[in-house]
C-alpha cells in the first residue's frame, strides 16, 4: 500500500504526462517517456485501486491502454492512432483527477 502523498505525486505525474502527450509539446522521445510514466503510474496506483470504489483506477488504466495503443496505431495510421491517443490521454487526466485523494 502506498501513502496518500505518494498516490498524489503518482497521479499528478500521470496527468502531466498525459497532457504533454495530448498537446504534443515535445518530440517523440519525450512523448514515449511520458507514455512509460503513465503506465508506471497506473501500476504504482494499482494497490490502492479499491479506494473510493475503485472505478477511478479502471478509468486510469483504460486511458493508459488507449494512449499506448493510440501511439502504436499512429505509426501506420496517423489519424486513427492520434484520435485514440488523444481520447486515452483525456481519460488518464480524468482518472487522475477522480482518484486524487482528498483531505478528510
Amino acid at each position: 500500500m502506498i501513502s496518500e502523498t505518494a498516490l498524489r505525486v503518482t497521479l499528478v505525474v500521470a496527468a502531466i504526462s498525459a497532457l504533454i502527450v495530448v498537446l504534443g509539446l515535445f518530440g517523440a522521445t519525450v512523448r514515449v517517456i511520458c507514455l512509460v510514466l503513465i503506465a508506471a503510474a497506473t501500476l504504482v496506483a494499482a494497490p490502492v485501486r479499491a479506494r473510493n470504489g475503485g472505478g477511478w483506477w479502471w478509468i486510469l488504466a483504460g486511458g493508459a491502454v488507449a494512449s499506448i495503443a493510440g501511439a502504436i496505431i499512429a505509426q501506420p495510421a496517423a489519424t486513427l492512432g492520434g484520435l485514440i491517443a488523444l481520447l486515452g490521454g483525456l481519460v488518464v487526466i480524468v482518472g487522475s483527477a477522480v482518484g486524487f485523494p482528498s483531505e478528510e
